[in-house]
C-alpha cells in the first residue's frame, strides 16, 4: 500500500510527527489541513511546501481543507517573527483570500463528485459571530496559560526587546479552535504545516482532546533553507510570487534555474513529483558532470509548469535563450519585437538628448539608475561586469552615443552574469 509518510520522508518533508499520525493515514480516508495567510493578494514560493503537502494528501487518497486564514489574518501569528505585523482591513482581507482561492483552485482537484474533492474554508466564517465572553469561555478554559507560555515561539517574543501584545499570545487559541472546528464539522483529524507551527498545531490537538474527547494528528516541514545561509525565496527585487504579475514566469524560471548544486539536489525531491528512481538517476548524471546543470534545469521545468503551465514554461525557455545567448552573437540580430517582449528585463527610459551629445558610461549607468552612483558604476565597469549590446563595455571612458542604438532606440545593458535592462531613449 501507497504509504504517504515513507513518500514525504524520503523528499525531507517531514520534520515533526505526533505518535500515530501515520496508524491514521493507513487505516482510513483521513480529512487533513493546512492554514494560508491571506496578508498578500498572491502565495508566494514559501506557500508551494503546503500547497505540494495537500497535493500528495490527495494524490494519495485523502481529503485536503485548504483553510484560508480571514480570521486569524486580522491577528497576526508570532510563530517565527521578531516583530508584530501589520494588521489588515476586512476589505483588504476579503480581495487577498478571493485571490489566494483561485491560486490554490489551480493545483487542487475541487471535483465535488470526488469522495476525497479538495475543500477550502475561511476561519473567518465561524469567527465573524464569535464573542469575545464565548470565546474565553467556551476555549479559554481548556488551557492553560503556563501551557501556552512554554511553547517556543511564545517564550522567544517575550524575551525579545518588544515583547508580544495580548493579541498575538492568544493566536494560538484562534488556530487551535480551527482545528477543532474543522474536526467537529469536517472530521478533520490531521493538521499540516510549517515546523515553526508545531506549537500551534499541538494546542489545536489538546483542544481537541480536552474540549470533546477527541483524537487528532500532526506533522510539520522543516523550513525550507538555503545551503548559503540565505533566506528561501527571496531575491534582490523580494518575495518570488505565484502571480505571474508579480513575478514573471520567465523570472520564477531563474529563481530554480539559479540554484546552487546542494539546494538543487535538496530542492528536486520537495518541489516536484517526480519518482524516487528518477530523481536518483538525475543527481547521479549531475555528479557526473554539474556543469550540464541537469538538476537544475529539471527542478526549474517542473516547478514552472506546475506553477504556471507548458506554455509559459516554454516561453521562458526562449526567453532564456535569446537572453543567454552567445556573448558573441550581435544584439543587432534581435529585432524590436525580440527587445520589447523580454521578459525578466528592466525597462528603463533614458534622455534622447543626452545619447545624443553623448555620455560617459559612468554617467550613463548612474543617471540610469542601474547603478545608484557612479563610484560602484565605475568599479563594475573597471571589473569587466558590465556589458552594452552583448559587448562588454571597453572601460570608463567609453562614451554612450546615438551610434550604439539597436533600431535607433534602444541600449541592452547587463550588469554582472544576471541582470538585464533595455534602455528605451527618447
Amino acid at each position: 500500500m501507497y504509504s504517504l509518510i515513507d513518500e514525504l520522508q524520503w523528499r525531507g518533508m517531514i520534520q515533526d510527527i505526533m505518535p500515530g499520525t501515520r496508524e491514521q493515514l493507513e487505516k482510513e480516508i483521513t480529512t487533513a489541513y493546512i492554514g494560508f495567510d491571506p496578508t498578500a493578494d498572491s502565495l508566494h514560493i514559501g506557500s508551494l511546501v503546503p500547497i505540494i503537502l495537500l497535493v500528495h494528501l490527495q494524490k494519495a487518497g485523502h481529503k485536503p481543507i485548504a483553510l484560508v486564514g480571514g480570521a486569524t489574518g486580522m491577528v497576526g501569528d508570532p510563530s517565527g517573527k521578531s516583530e508584530e505585523r501589520n494588521l489588515l482591513s476586512e476589505d483588504v482581507l476579503n480581495h487577498n483570500v478571493a485571490c489566494v482561492r483561485a491560486q490554490l483552485e489551480k493545483f487542487l482537484d475541487f471535483d465535488p463528485g470526488k469522495s476525497n474533492a479538495a475543500e477550502m474554508v475561511n476561519n473567518y466564517d465561524w469567527f465573524k459571530d464569535f464573542s469575545f465572553l464565548h470565546f474565553i469561555r467556551d476555549v479559554g478554559k481548556h488551557i492553560t496559560v503556563n501551557y501556552m507560555m512554554a511553547k517556543d515561539s511564545v517564550k522567544k517574543r517575550l524575551e525579545g526587546e518588544n515583547g508580544m501584545s495580548f493579541t498575538e499570545f492568544t493566536y494560538q487559541l484562534v488556530q487551535g479552535y480551527d482545528f477543532y472546528w474543522l474536526y467537529q464539522h469536517k472530521k478533520c483529524k490531521l493538521q499540516m504545516g510549517g515546523s515553526d507551527q508545531w506549537g500551534n498545531i499541538v494546542t489545536g490537538t489538546e483542544l481537541i482532546r480536552r474540549k470533546c474527547g477527541g483524537e487528532a494528528f500532526a506533522f510539520t516541514c522543516p523550513l525550507i533553507k538555503k545551503a548559503d545561509g540565505g533566506k528561501f525565496g527571496k531575491t534582490e527585487k523580494g518575495n518570488v510570487w505565484l502571480d505571474a504579475g508579480k513575478t514573471s514566469p520567465y523570472q520564477f524560471y531563474q529563481f530554480w534555474l539559479n540554484a546552487n548544486d546542494d539546494d538543487a539536489e535538496t530542492w528536486i525531491k520537495i518541489f516536484t513529483f517526480l519518482d524516487q528512481p528518477r530523481i536518483n538517476a538525475l543527481v547521479e548524471e549531475h555528479k557526473q558532470d554539474a556543469s550540464k546543470r541537469v538538476l537544475q534545469k529539471t527542478l526549474a521545468k517542473e516547478v514552472t509548469i506546475f506553477v504556471h503551465g507548458e506554455e509559459e514554461y516554454q516561453k521562458a525557455i526562449e526567453t532564456t535563450e535569446k537572453l543567454f545567448a552567445s556573448q558573441n552573437a550581435p544584439a543587432e540580430s534581435l529585432s524590436v519585437e525580440d527587445l520589447e517582449a523580454m521578459d525578466g528585463v528592466q525597462k528603463i527610459g533614458f534622455s534622447k538628448e543626452k545619447i545624443d551629445a553623448g555620455i560617459d558610461i559612468v554617467s550613463f549607468l548612474a543617471d540610469a539608475s542601474i547603478f545608484p552612483s557612479k563610484g560602484e558604476a565605475r568599479k563594475m565597469v573597471q571589473g569587466g561586469g558590465v556589458s552594452i549590446n552583448r559587448h562588454k563595455a571597453e572601460g570608463i571612458d567609453m562614451k554612450i552615443d546615438g551610434s550604439l542604438l539597436l533600431h535607433g532606440k534602444y541600449l541592452l545593458v547587463q550588469k554582472g552574469k544576471k541582470n538585464y535592462y533595455l534602455v528605451s531613449v527618447a
